[in-house]
């Protein structure tokens, strides 16, 4: 399986799925065509989750501010992990957030209330 790599720009964030165990989505995410954007990586996640290597994979959410068509995919691509990854492998989420950044963590919260998936909380200051 190949690593997939997006740069980040103003209006995307960027992204690094290392098919070792390590899914980095950072910066800011304001498509206008999420659809487009997010597409090969809920793919690449797809596949990933059918073979993961052994031992853990590392979720770093790092967003600083993402839009609604965006929060989708971020909910699509931590369900797909959250559901597809075989019980004995680890899957650690972690979700970074500004300090006094109460909407990024709230988000966070709420995803990780919905997913029955307890998230490392990562204050940055």
């Amino acid at each position: 399986m190949e690593n997939y790599f997006v740069e980040g720009s103003k209006k995307t964030p960027v992204i690094n799925l290392d098919a070792g165990g390590k899914i980095h989505i950072g910066g800011r995410s304001i498509h206008e065509d999420p659809d487009k954007f997010f597409k090969p990586i809920v793919d690449w996640i797809i596949e990933y989750c059918m073979n993961p290597p052994l031992g853990t994979t590392t979720v770093d959410i790092e967003l600083e501010y993402f839009n609604s068509g965006s929060a989708k995919f971020i909910l699509t691509i931590l369900q797909t992990l959250t559901k597809n990854i075989e019980p004995d492998h680890k899957l650690t989420i972690n979700w970074h957030y500004e300090e006094g950044d109460d909407d990024i963590l709230e988000r966070g919260e709420y995803y990780s209330s919905l997913l029955n998936k307890d998230f490392v909380f990562i204050q940055e200051s």
